[in-house]
């Protein structure tokens, strides 16, 4: 039995107000320091699931989201390819010291490792085993799996990339919006210089900077120890390292979502709409806002990039125990399993971002078809 517009459009309200509303409870207990219940992880990953998979059959892009995760599944192995060679090829070994190891020593430690092999069997050892989920022993951590290892710390990483992009969209189109609506006016202006302002400056820049002030009072003395300057054992430590990494992303969105309204505001039916007597917040955040996310979304998955790399020098500037630090810290060992498993981690995760933001184009836009 097919279903009627009215029918699908109820459906997916239900679907999207149910993932908003389990969203919000998820967010409130990590907010107030609970932990969050595995059956609610369980029903946000199902629910989400339902919503992703009913946008794809209602739109009927069964397909071409087919066919973007077999492009995927390919960009994901050209760039775990990559790596691995260019982690062979590169001059040095991950116990190459300062004071050189007895040559026995170095050569039973390849051994145990595997590094003695030949480079096509070290390769596929590595993708068969990155396919079932294993990828390999820690060189540095001793008797630790890489799996163990970005399981402990993904969680913190994802933490801190979702509440810095949730903060980036919070800020940044309403900013943008009530720009657009006070066009030519010193209101318009002076959002525009704390969007360029934000823009401009650098995270490295801006991290110590709120730490001199909220954490060590300087030049406010009131300020001193309003905020800790680092680590993530609680919701007050996320406020720090958010505010850094989500400014970039906000005012970006700001200035586009403020160029994107200004274009649509001059369109036919907003003028049919102001002729009606359409209140003018309601037409500006139903109406014009709606039509104007199409630039925000197709912006969303560099931002999420740019996020994700953001946070290798955030998590170092904030003693933060998530991936970035176990990236950067792996490349400095030369700690191969592990480099290879956290670029993995990331590239899967940029590669599903992107396409998430294509099926939201249908979801913002019903006109948009992806075939």
């Amino acid at each position: 039995m097919s279903l009627s517009h009215q029918q699908y459009a109820l459906i997916g309200r239900v679907l999207a107000w149910g993932l908003a509303a389990l969203l919000a409870v998820a967010i409130g207990l990590d907010l107030a320091d609970y932990e969050i219940p595995g059956a609610l992880r369980l029903a946000l990953v199902g629910w989400g699931f339902a919503a992703v998979s009913f946008a794809i059959i209602r739109q009927n892009m069964l397909a071409y989201v087919t066919k973007r995760l077999v492009e995927a599944a390919l960009v994901v192995w050209v760039i775990a390819t990559l790596t691995f060679l260019l982690l062979r090829f590169i001059p040095g070994g991950p116990f190459d010291t300062e004071k050189a190891l007895p040559p026995e020593v170095k050569a039973n430690i390849e051994a145990k490792y595997g590094l003695n092999d030949p480079l096509t069997k070290q390769y596929a050892d590595f993708i068969v085993g990155a396919v079932q989920g294993d990828l390999g022993e820690s060189y540095k951590y001793i008797g630790r799996s890489v799996s163990d290892i970005i399981g402990e710390s993904l969680p913190v990483s994802a933490q801190l990339g979702f509440y810095s992009m949730l903060l980036a969209f919070a800020i940044g189109i309403p900013l943008g919006v009530f720009a657009a609506s006070k066009h030519n006016t010193w209101l318009d202006t002076g959002a525009m210089f704390a969007a360029i302002s934000g823009v401009a400056l650098p995270s490295f820049v801006i991290g110590p900077l709120l730490v001199t002030v909220f954490s060590f009072g300087v030049p406010f003395a009131f300020l001193h120890g309003t905020l800790p300057p680092a680590l993530w054992e609680s919701s007050v430590y996320y406020v720090l390292p958010v505010l850094t990494l989500g400014m970039r992303p906000a005012a970006i969105i700001a200035r586009l979502t403020r160029s994107s309204v200004l274009e649509v505001i001059q369109s036919d039916f907003v003028r049919t709409a102001k002729a009606k007597g359409v209140a003018h917040l309601t037409l500006l955040y139903k109406h014009v806002l709606k039509n104007s996310l199409i630039p925000v979304l197709t912006i969303s998955g560099p931002l999420v990039a740019g996020i994700l790399s953001g946070s290798f020098v955030i998590e170092i500037i904030f003693a933060i125990p998530g991936m970035g630090k176990h990236l950067v810290q792996s490349v400095t060992n030369r700690d191969y399993p592990l480099i290879l498993g956290v670029t993995l981690v990331y590239a899967v995760l940029l590669v599903i971002a992107n396409l998430i933001v294509d099926i939201l184009y249908t979801v913002v836009d019903p006109r948009i078809k992806l075939t």
